[in-house]
C-alpha cells in the first residue's frame, strides 16, 4: 500500500425508540471518515547544537561521585606505588654509600700503613707533645728525642766522656741530673740497656752516687743517703773483692781515693751487681735522668734526610 492509498469504512449506528429496534443500514445517518495510514519512518531527531548542550539536564550526581572515587583510588595507588619504589631506591643508594665509604677507609688505612711501614728505615721515635690544658682522660709520660722511657722516668745515655762533676753539669744543661737508683726494676733496666751500649769492660758509665763529702757515707745527687736495704745495692764482686774498695791507684795516682760511682758490666752482672766505686777525675760516659712529661704519645717516623 501506498503513502497516498487510503481507506473507507463504513461505520454503522443503531438508534433505539425504546420499544422497537430499528436497523437502518443505509440512511442520511450513515457517516463516512476518512482515516489516512503511511508507514514513514519517524522523523530524526534534530542535531544538538552548543547551547541546547549547555543547557542539557547534567547526569545524575550518584553517577559523578562514584566516578570521582575510583578515579581518586586508583591515583591514591599510583602514588602509593611510586612511594615505596622511591623509599626502596634510597635505601640501596644509602647501603651503597656506606660500603663504600667502609670500604675506602679500610683502603686508606692500609695505604698508611704500608707507606709507613716502606718509609721506615729506622725504629720510630717518641716525640713530646704535652697538653696546653690539664683534662686529660688517661695521662702518659712521654720523653724527648733521644731520652729513653722507662715507667714514668726518662733516662739519656750520654756519649761524652767526661768527669763526674762535668758528667752532672751536662746532665742538668739537658733538664736532668745524674740518675739516681730507686728500686730493682730500675737498675735491671739499666744494666740491661749497658749491656748494648758498651764497647769493652771499662766503657762504664757515671751514675749519680758518691761519698766525696764524708768518706763512707754515700750519697746520691739530690742528697738523700743510699739505703740500708741490701736489696737495693749493688755493689760488684770481682774475685774476692768488694766494691767500693776506695783503691789509690798502684802508683797512688788518686791518693783522695775513688769518691764516685760508675756501673756496667759488658758481659751481664750476676744478680745485677754492677756498681764500682772510680775517681772522680776519671772520664767517663754518663746516665742522666729526669722525669718524663705529661702528655700523649706521637710516634714519628725517622725517615732518609735524602736519597742518593
Amino acid at each position: 500500500m501506498s503513502d497516498a492509498e487510503v481507506v473507507y469504512s463504513d461505520v454503522k449506528f443503531t438508534r433505539s425508540n425504546g420499544k422497537t429496534k430499528e436497523t437502518v443500514s443505509s440512511s442520511p445517518d450513515t457517516t463516512y471518515s476518512e482515516i489516512k495510514t503511511s508507514k514513514k519512518q519517524p522523523p530524526a531527531e534534530p542535531p544538538v547544537s552548543a547551547s541546547s548542550f549547555l543547557y542539557s539536564t547534567p547526569p545524575p550526581a550518584e553517577s559523578n561521585r562514584k566516578s570521582t572515587v575510583t578515579c581518586e583510588r586508583v591515583a591514591l595507588l599510583v602514588l602509593s606505588f611510586l612511594l615505596v619504589a622511591a623509599l626502596v631506591a634510597l635505601g640501596l643508594m644509602v647501603s651503597d654509600v656506606m660500603t663504600k665509604h667502609h670500604v675506602k677507609d679500610e683502603e686508606i688505612k692500609a695505604l698508611k700503613k704500608n707507606i709507613s711501614e716502606s718509609q721506615c728505615k729506622t725504629p720510630p721515635v717518641v716525640q713530646p707533645i704535652c697538653p696546653t690544658t690539664p683534662e686529660l682522660n688517661e695521662p702518659c709520660h712521654i720523653c724527648e728525642a733521644g731520652w729513653e722511657k722507662h715507667g714514668e722516668q726518662c733516662y739519656y745515655f750520654s756519649t761524652n766522656k767526661s768527669t763526674w762533676n762535668q758528667s752532672r753539669d751536662e746532665c742538668r744543661g739537658r733538664g736532668g741530673e745524674l740518675v739516681k737508683i730507686d728500686s730493682r726494676e730500675e737498675q735491671k733496666f739499666l744494666e740491661r740497656r749497658l749491656r748494648d751500649k758498651m764497647t769493652e769492660a771499662e766503657d762504664k758509665f757515671w751514675i749519680g752516687l758518691t761519698d766525696s763529702q764524708t768518706e763512707g757515707t754515700w750519697l746520691w745527687v739530690d742528697g738523700s743517703a743510699l739505703t740500708t736495704d741490701t736489696s737495693l745495692i749493688f755493689w760488684a764482686k770481682n774475685n774476692n773483692n768488694k766494691e767500693p774498695d776506695n783503691w789509690p791507684g798502684r802508683d797512688n795516682e788518686n791518693p783522695e781515693g775513688e769518691d764516685c760511682v760508675r756501673m756496667g758490666e759488658k758481659g751481664g752482672a750476676d744478680d745485677l751487681k754492677c756498681w764500682f766505686d772510680k775517681s772522680c777525675k776519671i772520664p767517663h760516659k754518663s746516665i742522666c735522668e729526669k722525669s718524663g712529661k705529661r702528655g700523649k704519645f706521637l710516634k714519628v717516623c725517622q725517615l732518609e734526610q735524602s736519597k742518593k
